[in-house]
């Protein structure tokens, strides 16, 4: 079992930045690949990025490669989003979640999820 909790949202202005957290919980941290996916209001929850369980391998969402990166601490039993030139369009309930070993870009294979931290950019 991994309990997640996200962390780091708030309001922001375009341009700015904001790093998110997801603390977890459990022992077995280190075996679980990490995601990050936002939804806005009105819309599917997507994918923003992956990172494998060593944290050598990183995945985005190809329109936010460059801007946002995604890192873990494995020692803390935390993961990272790091958002960079923020848009308004980046505005949604962003939330993290874990996955035995290898990353994954679709929801429906992420066993476990944090309840969501809410990012919002004004122009």
């Amino acid at each position: 079992q991994v309990q997640l909790v996200e962390s780091g949202g708030g309001l922001v202005q375009a341009g700015g930045s904001l790093r998110l957290s997801c603390a977890a919980s459990g022992r077995t941290f280190s075996r679980y690949a990490m995601g990050w996916f936002r939804q806005a209001p009105g819309t599917e929850r997507e994918f923003v990025a992956a990172i494998s369980w060593t944290g050598s391998i990183t995945t985005y969402a190809d329109s936010l490669k460059g801007r946002f990166t995604i890192s873990r601490d494995n020692a803390k039993n935390a993961v990272y989003l790091q958002m960079n030139s923020l848009k308004p369009e980046d505005t949604a309930v962003y939330y993290c979640a874990a996955r035995l070993w290898s990353t994954a870009q679709t929801m429906g294979l992420y066993d476990y999820w944090g309840q969501g931290t809410q990012v919002t950019v004004s122009s």
